[in-house]
């Protein structure tokens, strides 16, 4: 089985408006609603659980029913941290999902999620045991001197980066275990601190899946606009 666990728990406060980020209309649709479609449309997906926003919940089954996601089938609070909300929902599918079941953890703020993108990242995830969703870094990276911050000797060849975002997939088994392991030894939750970032910490080799760069997390206004203009825009048919 597949699941997926689509977190929605944040409060939004950089973006500036009265309401969570994931639940802002565009086109008179929830953002949160972009992505569980992405989800619900694809064929490898069983099953689909929300970490909700406390005091949400009901708003986002009424959405799951007002947009047919009928592949929901549970929403979780929320907890006062990013990895405390995706653990709440790891914890929530011990009693529902076996070891081997694919869980693909993504960001419910992230509404472009590709087609192609997941079903690498599940098909890599069968074959290694969890996968990332990863691109090439296109930039320059320089090291600030830290005697004079405003002056660099040193850079990073950006050959050896890359740019993790979600989805990201891990069996259930690594999952659970790794998220018991962390919270019991203090490692890897805290701060920015992601599933991907805490298996790292963990001692776990993640293995890289395709990315796509319309892959965008709505962070602020700014994000918003350039969802607007994807969702507007045709492909260009033209280019090879």
């Amino acid at each position: 089985m597949k699941i997926a666990i689509i977190i929605a728990a944040g409060s939004g406060s950089r973006m500036g408006q009265d309401i969570p980020k994931q639940f802002i209309n565009i086109y008179d649709k929830p953002i949160l609603l972009y992505t569980l479609e992405g989800f619900q449309k694809h064929p490898d997906i069983d099953a689909i659980e929300v970490v909700c926003l406390d005091g949400w919940q009901k708003m986002v089954w009424a959405y799951a029913k007002q947009f047919n996601i009928t592949k929901l089938k549970w929403i979780v609070a929320g907890g006062n941290s990013g990895q405390e909300s995706i653990r709440n929902g790891v914890y929530n599918l011990e009693d529902k999902a076996s070891a081997d079941d694919i869980i693909i953890i993504h960001d419910g703020i992230r509404p472009l999620v590709d087609e192609n993108v997941l079903t690498d990242v599940i098909e890599k995830c069968g074959h290694y045991g969890n996968a990332v969703t990863s691109l090439p870094y296109n930039e320059q990276i320089f090291l600030i001197d830290q005697d004079e911050p405003s002056t660099t000797t040193k850079y990073i060849p950006r050959e050896t980066l890359r740019r993790v975002s979600t989805p990201q997939a891990y069996s259930f088994g690594l999952l659970l275990e790794k998220y018991k392991e962390a919270f019991e030894k203090e490692i890897g939750i805290y701060g920015s601190s992601y599933t991907n970032t805490m298996m790292v910490e963990l001692g776990v080799r993640l293995h890289f899946a395709a990315g796509s760069d319309k892959n965008i997390k709505l962070t602020t206004k700014d994000d918003l606009e350039l969802f607007k203009a994807y969702l507007k825009s045709e492909e260009d048919n033209w280019l090879k």
